[in-house]
């Protein structure tokens, strides 16, 4: 089944550049472009796409504060004139990045990356525009400068601080714009539980449960660190891991 793919790019004469390149690729199917950030928000949002080509450099929001925006992140292959963006988009491990011009070959590879992965990814949870996220799905975490491509799988906690959240995968814990009630909401409760008022924990990364005072428990993970599960939450969390 062709892959659909949506462009991102102030230019239209990128666009249609672009365009005429993926002509030579059946596989990918162009359902819409857009011309900034905000318009791919909406395109990516309405159409679902399996791709996305996006351009960092544009007027008002970048595509990476495009991505920030996002729920759940399509492939992105990065399209820019800007050999230093390209430095950055390795540091958000994007599947590729295309300089302009856009070289036939490199497109070629780009297009193969993209096929490489997903067909991966159909061992695991196909990602759907509804439904919650769950740890098959990719979001894109940004953090002042700094950006990362996430698998949720990765993450094993949600703190939250303020109308913010910390989060935290591998040695990083950035913050993002949103509350541990907007996440809990969004997150796949078999997955990811809220243990207390501060925390939401990823239970496939929970290393050792021990009781704790007042009833509740204090549950280790493998990263080492400890959250205690409120008396509260504890029937719940006893029932979801059965014991």
């Amino acid at each position: 089944m062709p892959l659909k793919a949506i462009i991102i790019d102030d230019e239209r004469l990128a666009r249609n550049e672009l365009k005429k390149l993926l002509q030579e690729h059946p596989e990918i199917i162009v359902v819409e472009e857009a011309a900034n950030a905000d318009e791919g928000i909406e395109k990516i949002e309405a159409f679902n796409p399996d791709l996305i080509f996006l351009d960092i450099q544009m007027p008002g929001k970048t595509g990476f504060d495009l991505l920030a925006q996002l729920e759940r992140t399509p492939k992105v292959v990065f399209t820019t004139a800007y050999d230093e963006y390209a430095f950055k988009a390795f540091e958000v491990n994007a599947l590729d990045y295309l300089l302009k011009p856009i070289e036939p070959r490199r497109l070629g590879d780009a297009i193969h990356k993209v096929q490489v992965e997903l067909e991966k990814e159909k061992l695991g949870i196909n990602g759907a525009t509804k439904g919650p996220l769950t740890d098959a799905d990719q979001v894109f975490v940004k953090d002042g400068e700094r950006c990362w491509f996430v698998k949720l799988s990765e993450v094993r906690l949600f703190e939250s601080v303020g109308n913010y959240a910390k989060v935290f995968f591998g040695t990083n814990k950035p913050l993002v714009l949103k509350s541990l009630n907007a996440l809990e909401e969004r997150l796949d409760e078999r997955i990811f539980f809220r243990a207390n008022r501060k925390h939401i924990i990823n239970v496939k990364w929970i290393e050792k449960i021990e009781p704790y005072f007042n009833g509740g428990l204090l549950v280790e993970l493998k990263g080492g660190e400890k959250i205690e599960v409120s008396r509260r939450q504890t029937v719940k969390f006893k029932e979801m891991m059965s014991f």
